[in-house]
């Protein structure tokens, strides 16, 4: 912003009235922009070189990072309990556009070498992390308050105190992450089998819903909101106006479909983390419910009305692998699936211990399922230097044959022929 008013100043501007007082307003509007954006976000270095934050917003609070993000309206303070922060979580946080994040646990414990928190450094969005839970007590939606020198204060009064998360931090805690690894790995493998054992009916007796959507001999595109989802979707939406596969959304999966402009036939999830439009969209709705029946979601369902709509799929296991499972047990042709979560660092971060589920339903279904995932990193379809040169090269020719055989532009030629002898005395 300085670099423009210094500019500004070098012009010469005229002295009438009229002119200088507009100039005036001018720069009185770009001082006006210059100093919201210093208070929006100083840097400060204290006495021993030390450096350290003062920034001020509003803040939203949320238990459930998930759930915070719906109600984020961009350039808020996001006040969390989230433990290890996963990159999904951390994209949604500056997809939302929040300026700071407060979080009363430990963004990265090291256990496991989460990406959230290098995410939102390199955003550029500060993190004051383990500031204990009394923020919760002490703030409110819309309040204002100031982060300055690792405090929270509210109303000039210090209510909390945490830590910085810094690239040297975050250093140490993925370093540290590192060295976890190897128990990590072998805690998830034992807790994969251990659960493969119970989960079997899975592949031996799965008691399926009665569903009205026709998926028998068709291709079905199974969404998850995992991390890439959206990538992976807009590169293949030509293949979903193409070929019409049956959609079905995961959760927050069909709101992914929504945003693409696409209708799910088909909804699957504990309904946790999708919006009421999607739930309204007029896709049939299958609740995934635990073995004993309890459904956790079904109030929602209830409560926007849909309870006649709606089925109950009581099953173990992840929505995502339901999902699949029931689009292979009803006769799909082919089912491609977009975000979905298939290995050790994904399941932790979602906050489960094993992948059984998962292991069993991609056996039983095989050949069936192609996965999607990181599709948008194979092909670069972006426009090219050369690409430019030969739309170039190849627009000029035929002007240039008309040029050259056009009687009027035959003339001009020999005009500027005879000009350029006359020019150099020949």
């Amino acid at each position: 912003m300085l670099w423009l008013i210094t500019d500004y100043l070098k012009l010469r501007l005229p002295l009438g009235s009229f002119i200088f007082l507009y100039h005036f307003l001018l720069l009185n509007i770009l001082f006006k922009l210059v100093l919201e954006e210093i208070n929006r976000y100083i840097l400060k270095v204290d006495l021993f070189g030390g450096v350290y934050m003062q920034l001020t917003g509003k803040v939203k609070l949320g238990r459930k990072t998930k759930e915070l993000v719906k109600r984020l309206a961009g350039e808020e303070i996001a006040v969390i309990a989230h433990e290890d922060i996963d990159q999904l979580a951390a994209n949604s946080l500056i997809e939302a556009g929040v300026k700071a994040v407060i979080n009363v646990k430990t963004s990265s414990t090291g256990k496991y070498p989460n990406l959230g928190p290098e995410k939102l450094l390199q955003a550029g969005i500060l993190v004051l992390e383990e500031t204990g839970w009394d923020i919760f007590t002490e703030l409110e939606d819309g309040e204002t308050v100031k982060i300055m020198d690792n405090k929270v204060i509210k109303d000039d009064r210090e209510i909390a105190q945490g830590v910085q998360l810094d690239r040297e931090r975050l250093d140490k805690k993925l370093a540290l992450s590192k060295k976890n690894l190897e128990s990590e790995l072998d805690e998830f493998i034992e807790n994969t089998l251990e659960y493969a054992k119970r989960e079997k009916e899975l592949i031996l007796d799965l008691s399926l819903p009665a569903i009205e959507t026709e998926v028998q001999a068709k291709q079905v595109l199974i969404v998850v909101r995992g991390q890439g989802y959206k990538d992976d979707l807009e590169t293949i939406s030509s293949y979903i106006k193409e070929v019409q596969p049956v959609l079905i959304g995961v959760d927050g999966g069909a709101d992914a479909l929504l945003e693409y402009g696409f209708k799910p036939d088909l909804i699957v999830g504990d309904m946790d983390s999708i919006t009421d439009q999607a739930l309204q969209s007029g896709a049939e709705l299958l609740v995934h419910a635990y073995p004993d029946g309890e459904a956790p979601g079904w109030q929602r369902v209830e409560k926007l009305d849909l309870a006649t709509e709606a089925k109950k799929f009581p099953a173990p296991g992840t929505s995502e692998d339901l999902a699949m499972l029931l689009a292979y047990e009803k006769g799909a042709e082919l089912i491609t699936a977009v975000g979905t979560h298939s290995n050790m660092i994904d399941f932790l971060e979602k906050g489960r211990a094993g992948m059984a589920s998962t292991f069993l339903t991609r056996l039983k279904i095989g050949a069936k399922l192609v996965d999607a995932k990181g599709v948008n990193k194979l092909y670069n379809s972006s426009l090219r230097v050369e690409h430019i040169l030969k739309i170039v090269v190849a627009a000029l020719v035929p002007i240039i044959i008309i040029f050259l055989v056009a009687t009027p532009m035959q003339q001009i030629l020999r005009l500027l022929l005879i000009k350029l002898r006359l020019s150099l005395g020949f």
